[in-house]
């Protein structure tokens, strides 16, 4: 069974990830995106979705337009793993925007 993080590991995780915040009872980090247009959403959205299927660890998100939604936990653990941490991070490897939706 994957371990969640500890309060000080979420702390850090979330020093680390500027942008992403916790809801009220750290079980899942939140993020909004948003993109010149629709195509630059959808490759990005196809992007994190060859990785998380190579790690299968699945995103919870949505999409309007320019506008993604992206909330991350690992249901198995009921909170935050460092699955969720591994996905974060490689989401904002590869974000060209530098300001939430």
């Amino acid at each position: 069974m994957i371990e969640k993080l500890t309060a000080n590991e979420l702390t850090a995780l979330l020093n680390e990830l500027p942008g992403w915040k916790t809801d009220d009872s750290a079980t899942s980090i939140h993020r909004s995106f948003k993109f010149a247009d629709f195509n630059e959403a959808f490759g990005f959205m196809t992007r994190v979705a060859i990785k998380a299927q190579e790690m299968d660890h699945h995103p919870e998100w949505s999409n309007v337009y320019n506008k993604v939604e992206i909330t991350l936990s690992t249901h198995e653990a009921k909170g935050l793993t460092s699955r969720d941490a591994k996905l974060a991070r490689f989401i904002d490897s590869i974000t060209k925007t530098s300001a939430d939706a």
